[in-house]
């Protein structure tokens, strides 16, 4: 990997990690479109910690409130956010092995952009779409939680299944968009930090292979930023319509690519 691929795979990963439209599909997309090698799935969790740090710093006064008030019982919200964190944990536990492997497929990204469009639409379409934070309740997070465990599969996005998931159960898009951030904290950190530990000879290999991996977490990191800043504005005033249609013409593209062979699977 060069110092220009790192930049640029962190910034792939800042831009899409929070936008509905997967940051795992385009961290495996954007290498193939450009004939880079493909980027392993401990380095793509790794660089997640760079946006994940982007999630503290954005709200870190909400988690130390939510955090304090969950500790002197004046709310659930946090041991919620815990109990939605445990769908993700378990299955990804268990199909750890199809994850890194036969699920990275451009076909298993191009089904799961196509089918995720779908649901995003109809949650646009039929949800009421009223209620905020503090509306959330324990078969919000269980539900939410489900959905985030759905994108594992790689394509489906984290974001775009507890944000369809929020607006399926009536959520503001903007409460929904937030409840996913604050939901992604624990689950992500954890994966980070695990294939850290776990690849940490392939990763740290030499001197080159540590500031490839801090460059690319830190440009993670600013543009992650940037990101959850823009996204949480802009679904205050606009409807997810634009990023349904990005992915239908991405999952298109991607199939077309496959069948006509210009892509391999």
């Amino acid at each position: 990997m060069t110092l220009g691929q790192a930049i640029a795979l962190g910034i792939v990963q800042g831009l899409t990690e929070f936008l509905p439209i997967s940051s795992t599909a385009h961290l495996y997309l954007v290498p193939q479109l450009l004939g880079w090698a493909k980027p392993t799935t401990a380095f793509v969790a790794v660089i997640q910690l760079g946006t994940m740090a982007a999630v503290f710093l954005y709200f870190w006064q909400d988690i130390i409130t939510i955090t304090r008030s969950t500790i002197a019982g004046k709310t659930r919200l946090g041991w919620m956010i815990a109990v939605g964190t445990v769908p993700v944990v378990v299955l990804g536990l268990l199909f750890k092995k199809q994850i890194s492997s036969t699920l990275t497929g451009l076909s298993v990204i191009a089904g799961a952009m196509i089918g995720l469009a779908v649901l995003l639409a109809l949650a646009e379409w039929i949800a009421k779409k009223q209620r905020t934070l503090e509306h959330v309740g324990w078969g919000d997070a269980i539900v939410v939680g489900l959905a985030q465990a759905v994108a594992l599969i790689p394509g489906a996005s984290r974001s775009g299944c507890t944000i369809t998931g929020g607006l399926f159960l009536g959520l503001t898009r903007e409460t929904a968009a937030r409840f996913s951030f604050l939901l992604s904290l624990p689950a992500i950190t954890a994966a980070g930090l695990y294939q850290l530990a776990k690849e940490r000879e392939a990763l740290l290999a030499t001197t080159d292979d540590v500031f490839l991996l801090l460059v690319a977490t830190t440009v993670s990191f600013g543009v992650g930023y940037a990101s959850i800043a823009f996204l949480l504005s802009f679904l205050k005033r606009h409807t997810t319509w634009v990023f349904v249609a990005y992915r239908l013409l991405l999952g298109g593209m991607l199939v077309w690519l496959l069948q006509s062979g210009r892509l391999a699977n």
